[in-house]
């Protein structure tokens, strides 16, 4: 069977390579590596070793993905041939996507591959640096550094950091959580006599001028509670003191149904916020809304019910369930296919089961807001006027039923009349395809604004609303049109 050698060149000069391994590649007679650019082999040329090296390969592909499928492929042609060897930087199973990839199609193209050993550059960090992985750790590759995979609480070492291309992309990506000025350090061929270990603020990690193949940088854990407020994780853990033993009263004695208030007046203040265009209190509402999401996890983690992370599993399986145009081989071309593959998708999940149309309408919702909710459900299934002429007909006369019943005593009715009147303006807002729950929440606003304008306005003539009469308020409301 053909044969790949494979060799780590490890982390420093020729010094530190074992002797068996310095003896195979003394002899090697078809030495592959993946780059030139390594001390070890600087030290071999000049033991007139020769190889051959990838390194012109990287200049073809934009991706690396492609630079290492090309190279995988190209050592498994040269290994059915003849038996091989190829060395790579440091430790064959740190850091290098080539082997992985040999590992994958070894076996399917009838190639073996024998690992030889090498040093990784772990070792040598961990030294240079002084830090106990014990404590917690990660190494992450920096060609493919995203911004939710790291712990900022745990020593981050992030490997492959070539060039200031990806040095740049690094930098950026850490920015998005930790400050300009955070302190890390760049690790340049740790543990060789050319070790390097410049500690510069994060804001000038690509402008360091040492950026190679055998760079990594180091990012210190944070210790500053500060700075882990933006973390999912320290919300968590605040919420979770809270309804601890060492807790807050108020927040130990809440209960799901003591909180069900809160999250209606909150969801307001979003709207209120979104309404006002203010990107800093919108901010705040809805830090204010995941706040009680939080609280009824947490509820339901003390009692043994469920998590956070059962409440974020729920809503992630629902959105690529339905959504299989986007992670799956659906197909929706307007928003419009994408309500309707929607239902289809949740009636499929509800089986067979006997449900009526409606009950999926929440019963706590607003009232011009339900009604909407029940007509549109309603015309699903044909139960619709087909224009908008019947239902002003059907206006005037729920409005005529109303005034009658005004004339009389029986409050009952009256309240009966103007349910009717209002669901049917709801009706008449649903077919002009208008939001009748938030036309209410402006002509409110509108209100309050202009009613502020008035008190403000006899405010500052030094008198009390009383003292004017209504003539005198109105022309003041007239007023205060010019300024909504």
């Amino acid at each position: 069977m053909a044969k790949i050698h494979i060799v780590g060149l490890g982390a420093g000069d020729l010094d530190q390579m074992p002797m068996g391994l310095y003896r195979h590649l003394k002899v090697a007679r078809n030495l592959f590596v993946r780059t030139n650019d390594h001390p070890v082999l600087s030290e071999l040329a000049e033991e007139n070793v020769a190889w051959t090296s990838f390194d012109e390969i990287y200049e073809k592909h934009d991706q690396f993905e492609a630079v290492y499928e090309e190279i995988t492929e190209t050592l498994l042609q040269e290994a059915r041939k003849e038996d091989i060897t190829y060395a790579v930087p440091g430790h064959p199973f740190v850091a290098e996507r080539t082997i992985q990839l040999l590992v994958k199609h070894a076996e399917t193209e009838g190639v073996e591959l024998q690992f030889l050993g090498g040093t990784s550059f772990l070792d040598s960090m961990y030294t240079a640096l002084k830090i106990d992985p014990i404590e917690g750790s990660q190494i992450l590759d920096g060609t493919h550094f995203k911004r939710d995979e790291f712990q900022l609480t745990q020593h981050l070492i992030i490997v492959q950091v070539y060039d200031a291309m990806i040095a740049s992309d690094v930098k950026l990506t850490l920015m998005e959580r930790l400050p300009d000025e955070y302190e890390v350090v760049v690790a340049t061929a740790v543990g060789s006599k050319n070790e390097s270990l410049l500690r510069v603020p994060l804001h000038d990690l690509d402008r360091v001028t040492t950026l190679n193949n055998l760079t990594a940088v180091y990012v210190p854990p944070v210790r500053d509670e500060s700075l882990l407020r933006e973390e999912f994780a320290t919300l968590r853990q605040v919420i979770a003191t809270l309804r601890g033993p060492d807790g807050c009263p108020w927040d130990k004695k809440q209960t799901h149904e003591s909180l069900k208030p809160y999250l209606i007046e909150e969801a307001y203040e979003v709207l209120d916020a979104i309404d006002q265009q203010d990107d800093e209190h919108l901010v705040e509402e809805l830090g204010d809304v995941l706040l009680q999401v939080m609280l009824h996890a947490q509820i339901g983690e003390d009692a043994g019910w469920f998590s956070i992370q059962d409440v974020v599993a729920a809503v992630t399986n629902k959105m690529i369930r339905r959504h299989p145009h986007v992670f799956g081989e659906g197909t929706a071309h307007t928003a419009e296919d994408v309500l309707t593959n929607w239902d289809a998708i949740k009636k499929a999940e509800k089986g067979d089961a006997e449900t009526g149309l409606l009950i999926d309408i929440p019963t706590a919702l607003p009232g011009l807001m339900k009604a909407i909710a029940l007509q549109k459900k309603a015309a699903k299934v044909g139960f619709d006027w087909g224009n908008v002429e019947p239902i002003w007909d059907k206006l005037d006369e729920e409005l005529t039923e109303w005034k009658d019943e005004l004339a009389g005593a029986d409050k009952q009715k009256m309240e009966a009349e103007l349910g009717d009147v209002l669901f049917t303006i709801a009706n008449v807002a649903r077919f002009y395809k208008l939001d009748a729950e938030q036309a209410i929440a402006q002509t409110n606003m509108k209100f309050k604004k202009r009613f502020e304008y008035i008190e403000e306005r006899v405010k500052e003539q030094g008198k009390q609303m009383t003292e004017l009469s209504l003539d005198e308020l109105e022309s003041i409301w007239q007023e205060s049109k010019q300024y909504d």
